[in-house]
């Protein structure tokens, strides 16, 4: 059987509005000239000259948040604790049998930016495509932000999945979850004109604190996910193993088997 592998995963570059400033990472790139005398280090004697065409090798330097480019965000993001009480579990120590599974595409592009999804659009959408969640399920939602990546309002752009839509997905068994937007939740600035006329702190990060009662892992800063069906493919998003860290880099891409 053939496959067909679909890149949902943003390149890591500098430049593009892909963060808030404090966020936005940075990379310093050595090509092989740049390094030929570092090379020469390593081996008393050597000269740059001696090198294939004077060239040493190419390599970049990365200041980086662990949740700069497409990630998955472990338990140990949203709190300190999940499944009411327990020690949150770090990106190093998320299941693997979660990283692999079964991929279902929710179509959220016509909500307003800023909405909060609730239970039932996801319930309204799982019947319009025809799926029945299953245990580990990874469920992607397409909404507004996909097509904005990189421009001036990509952190203002795509609804947010609420509390309530968060916990009708993992009650189900469902372990990931992912965004073509910048968060899970509602982008922050409609969450602080709607706290500015409420003072409600408990609308702050609703769909990410869902993890304290059920722990969970999303994938941030998706792409191409106009591109899948509603289901019928795969997802691997496997993170970077980093020590008791809260979010992982990953190289997430949707399998077909055809």
């Amino acid at each position: 059987m053939a496959r067909r592998i679909v890149d949902l995963s943003v390149p890591l570059e500098m430049g593009i509005a892909s963060d808030p400033p404090p966020m936005l990472p940075k990379i310093q790139y050595l090509n092989h000239q740049d390094t030929a005398a570092q090379v020469c280090g390593f081996f008393p004697g050597l000269k740059e000259d001696q090198l294939p065409g004077g060239e040493g090798w190419a390599v970049e330097m990365l200041e980086v948040a662990t949740h700069c480019g497409t990630h998955l965000d472990a338990p140990y993001h949203y709190h300190s604790t999940m499944n009411n009480g327990e020690r949150a579990i770090t990106i190093d120590e998320v299941p693997l049998e979660w990283c692999f599974n079964p991929g279902v595409k929710l179509d959220f592009r016509h909500f307003d930016d800023g909405y909060i999804v609730t239970a039932a659009d996801v319930e309204a959408e799982l019947t319009r495509i025809g799926h029945d969640l299953q245990p580990l399920d990874i469920v992607v939602v397409n909404t507004s932000a996909g097509a904005h990546y990189g421009k001036a309002d990509y952190l203002a752009k795509g609804c947010g999945m609420g509390r309530e839509a968060t916990l009708y997905l993992t009650k189900r068994g469902v372990r990931v979850t992912g965004t073509d937007a910048w968060s899970w939740d509602a982008p922050f600035p409609h969450t602080a004109a709607q706290f500015a006329r409420d003072g409600d702190p408990s609308i702050i990060w609703e769909g990410h604190r869902a993890g304290m009662d059920i722990g969970y892992c999303h994938l941030e800063k998706l792409t191409n996910l106009e591109d899948l069906p509603p289901h019928g493919f795969e997802i691997s998003c496997f993170p970077f193993k980093i020590k008791a860290a809260s979010a992982g880099f990953t190289r997430a891409v949707a399998i077909f088997t055809e």
